[in-house]
């Protein structure tokens, strides 16, 4: 069974989605068998590299709001990430434009490490305050993942990994996705925000059920029996 993640890297509630599915994930009976792959997505593909503003202002100019109803409703998003664990520090998260932080993502998903550059570049933005725009910062980053930092570089200094996040990005308008976190299980299933982990069992549940053969119960294997009609159950007779 295959889960894709579309999120961003500066979506706070991809991270806080990301741990209820990794919750919901622990209770799924059959995790063992389930693929997690994370896809890139863009919350704003225009902003610079470096920003002169904070996350604060940046909220008040995007809705109209004072830069006061911004840090309250930052802090309210905050106490969401603590609940499930997390610490968000918004007074000093840098903003940045997040595609070389996707690049590398990708590029680390071709060396096995897509689940812990990922979840990496969470912790370091939202929790560490680190540019994760950076050039340098990102493949210290990658180092610490267990990464080549002198090929990451290389890397990121390059265009490599673009086309893969453009494909990703393709991919979800496709889809039509217009927000993240967006969950898609099996690509049948699409759950979109950071749901309860109730929502998200129940829908791992759901999916492989459906998934699963049906299995036959009774099923007569005597080779003497009738293979026209055997154990109450007839089927149709081979072409002569």
């Amino acid at each position: 069974m295959k889960v894709e993640i579309w999120s961003d890297i500066m979506c706070p509630f991809c991270y806080i989605g990301k741990r209820k599915f990794e919750a919901a994930l622990e209770q799924f009976s059959n995790k063992s068998n389930v693929e997690v792959v994370y896809r890139s997505f863009e919350l704003d593909p225009n902003s610079p590299r470096d920003v002169n503003h904070d996350v604060h202002q940046m909220l008040s100019s995007k809705y109209g709001m004072s830069r006061e109803q911004a840090i309250s409703m930052n802090a309210d998003v905050a106490r969401q990430a603590s609940a499930v664990g997390l610490t968000f520090n918004f007074d000093s998260m840098i903003l940045t434009n997040t595609f070389d932080a996707h690049r590398l993502a990708h590029y680390a998903a071709q060396h096995g490490k897509m689940h812990e550059m990922t979840e990496r570049l969470l912790h370091a933005y939202f929790t560490e305050s680190k540019h994760i725009g950076d050039h340098e910062v990102l493949a210290d980053l990658a180092a610490e993942v267990g990464l080549d930092k002198i090929e990451a570089a290389k890397v990121l200094a390059s265009q490599d990994y673009a086309k893969e996040v453009r494909a990703d990005e393709q991919e979800a308008s496709t889809l039509g996705i217009r927000g993240v976190p967006y969950f898609v299980i099996n690509r049948k299933y699409a759950i979109s925000g950071a749901q309860p982990s109730e929502v998200f069992l129940g829908a791992l549940q759901k999916a492989w059920d459906e998934d699963q053969p049906l299995i036959v119960l009774g099923e007569s294997n005597s080779p003497t029996a009738d293979a026209a009609c055997a154990d109450g159950v007839c089927t149709p007779n081979p072409k002569i």
